[in-house]
């Protein structure tokens, strides 16, 4: 899995590249496949925001968090992928497993 952090207007420090990489290892517990994670992460005024978008073999999967902690954005930006990735596998298997109107 290929992780590209960046920041507008907030320099990414050893220990928020960290805690993203940790966070987003974790969603590979659902998918093995995650090819990419691009991730961005700003600061407007007070409050905090994340963005990512994941890759993945069989589509894509985007998301943001805004809080007025960065570690708290992290948190739910990586809760809400996580549940989205739930998601496109549980259609994925159902598509293969012939589930759906005809």
């Amino acid at each position: 899995m290929q992780l590209q952090v960046s920041g507008r207007h907030l320099e990414i420090t050893s220990a928020i590249n960290e805690y993203v990489a940790d966070k987003f290892t974790k969603l590979e517990r659902h998918s093995n496949k995650i090819s990419s994670v691009n991730t961005i992460l700003s600061i407007d005024k007070l409050v905090h925001h994340a963005e990512a978008t994941v890759r993945f073999d069989g589509g894509e999967v985007f998301a943001t968090a805004d809080c007025e902690d960065m570690y708290a954005a992290i948190d739910q930006l990586t809760d809400k992928l996580d549940r989205q990735i739930i998601k496109q596998k549980e259609k994925r298997i159902g598509r293969l497993h012939g589930n759906g109107s005809r």
